[in-house]
């Protein structure tokens, strides 16, 4: 008997037939089959058929399972209980306790201990509708995605099995073998592994973290591209580097920046910036270009550098940057400008060649090389090689003490110089005065060797010996001539003013180009 009961019933469950001519029923309308139940039921005042036993129904393509189950064919729909398991071709499997299947919008809605497999992922949650029309499920009261390289937990999410594209929101969580992703709205494709980060999130390892808004994370070769000023700290916080994109990968520790880099190491306390920027966490390089500048911060008096590119090196202990071309620095007590700069935390030692100036005070100094040497956190003294020309501004109707050489040392105390020597060829200009500040005349001194020792921006005392040679020249009988060494030029004009003029051109007036300047030099050598 109930054999024939369920006969009758997949008969009338046929999809209808229309004439010729008809029009076909919309695939969202046909009606739901079944395939078998042990028994068939009906009670009194209730709309549903009740089947119990070994239920399968079928619908577009698709098996569904379970122990018991009302099917309600005015409605076109069914309500399915315990091992409940739907089978879409051998690509989508879901499990439950519990579904209610709309035939006509082709929605299912499961309901406890539910679980979700295509051949790239499982789903787990206790709540999910499954729209098949749209091949997507998703949940609202939390869920868990599993594949092979993450799993991910979320209060909402949704996954398309076609497109293999994943959706969360609210409280989402990215577990990974070597990190974790924290975010507030995460996309997630479980083919290519790749997460699109929506919303503020946090990538967390044991070798340091991550803060941004948006971007993308491949979780497999695990390199990024973070936007919107996104935040890449080492894992003590001492290290940061920000940029409005970051490109990174997690395991290598390379990072490059485009646009408004900020590199800080708060440990050796130096800072490297720049509109594009380059670099590695683990040999802790780093290249900034493009308004570059680097600020140490080391020291009682904060150093400004600027040039066309910046590299700063650390290492356990120490701290390199080097700056090429356009070279422009200030701190409080030491200005300079010059193409190469090299400044190294080993020895505290500031290194500039390519027509290096430096400033201090109402001091000058010119060389083809100055080593500038720091101890605590002042000036401790200058060397400069091959060509020096240190020249003093009295700031009295534009007098200048000069002194010209081969080589250079000056000696400074408390920021100010006290004692200069130079080594071959020294020429030396000063003007004598009374001790009531009144200047006698203009003294031009020639040796091999000289030294001199200032106080109070006074020549104190000078030292000259072998060879040497000493005239002094009265005011009134002074010709411009006179008034300067060889090579003399005043580049007061390029003279950093302060953090934020380090950015102008240190381009000279065509008359005090280093090249004209030889030029001159060499001629008046043949003349002599």
């Amino acid at each position: 008997m109930a054999k024939i009961i369920l006969f009758l019933l997949l008969v009338t469950a046929q999809t209808p037939q229309f004439p010729s001519g008809s029009p076909s029923v919309a695939p969202d309308t046909r009606i739901i089959e079944l395939k078998q139940a042990d028994l068939l039921s009906r009670r009194s005042g209730f709309d549903a058929e009740i089947l119990t036993g070994n239920v399968t129904f079928f619908h577009e393509g698709a098996f569904m399972y379970c122990d018991s189950a009302y099917l309600y064919q005015k409605t076109n729909s069914f309500e399915a209980f315990s091992n409940v398991r739907m089978e879409q071709g051998d690509t989508i499997f879901v499990y439950g306790d519990y579904l209610y299947y709309d035939g006509n919008t082709r929605l299912a809605r499961l309901r406890n201990n539910i679980r979700m497999e295509d051949r790239t992922a499982t789903l787990f949650t206790d709540s999910l509708d499954y729209d098949r029309m749209a091949n997507l499920g998703y949940y609202f009261e939390g869920g868990m995605l599993v594949d092979e390289e993450n799993e991910l937990t979320s209060f909402w999410g949704q996954y398309n099995p076609d497109t293999k594209q994943a959706l969360f929101s609210d409280s989402v969580k990215l577990v990974n073998e070597d990190y974790t992703i924290f975010s507030d709205t995460l996309k997630y494709n479980t083919e290519s592994k790749f997460a699109d980060i929506l919303g503020p999130s946090r990538i967390v390892s044991d070798s340091g973290y991550v803060h941004t808004s948006k971007g993308w994370y491949n979780t497999v070769t695990e390199d990024s591209r973070l936007l919107d000023r996104s935040e890449v700290y080492s894992n003590d916080g001492t290290k940061v580097l920000i940029g409005d994109t970051i490109l990174y990968n997690r395991k290598t520790g390379v990072g490059e920046v485009f646009g408004n880099m900020f590199l800080e190491d708060k440990e050796r306390k130096a800072i490297l910036q720049g509109n594009y920027g380059f670099y590695n966490e683990k040999t802790e390089y780093g290249l900034a270009t493009d308004s570059a500048f680097a600020i140490d911060y080391s020291q009682q008096e904060s150093m400004y550098v600027h040039g066309d590119t910046l590299v700063m090196v650390t290492d356990s202990v120490n701290r390199d940057i080097k700056a090429y071309n356009e070279v422009r620095f200030f701190r409080a007590d030491l200005q300079g400008v010059c193409d190469s700069l090299h400044y190294s935390s080993r020895d505290s030692t500031v290194y500039m060649t390519g027509d290096p100036v430096l400033w201090n005070e109402n001091n000058q100094i010119l060389g083809n090389q100055i080593n500038i040497y720091l101890n605590d956190s002042t000036i401790e003294k200058a060397i400069v090689k091959d060509y020096a020309l240190a020249i003093q501004n009295r700031k009295e109707q534009q007098q200048y003490n000069q002194l010209s050489g081969r080589d250079m040392t000056a000696l400074f105390r408390n920021g100010d110089i006290y004692h200069v020597l130079v080594e071959g060829d020294a020429e030396s200009l000063y003007y004598i005065t009374e001790k009531d500040s009144t200047i006698i005349g203009l003294n031009k001194t020639g040796s091999a060797y000289l030294s001199m020792d200032i106080e109070k921006e006074q020549i104190k005392r000078i030292k000259l010996w072998s060879s040497t040679t000493a005239v002094t020249t009265p005011l009134p009988l002074l010709k411009p001539e006179d008034l300067y060494l060889k090579g003399f030029v005043w580049l007061d004009y390029l003279r950093p003013a302060g953090p934020n003029d380090i950015f102008r051109s240190n381009k000279r007036r065509s008359s005090e180009n280093t090249e004209q300047r030889q030029q001159r030099f060499q001629r008046e050598d043949i003349t002599l």
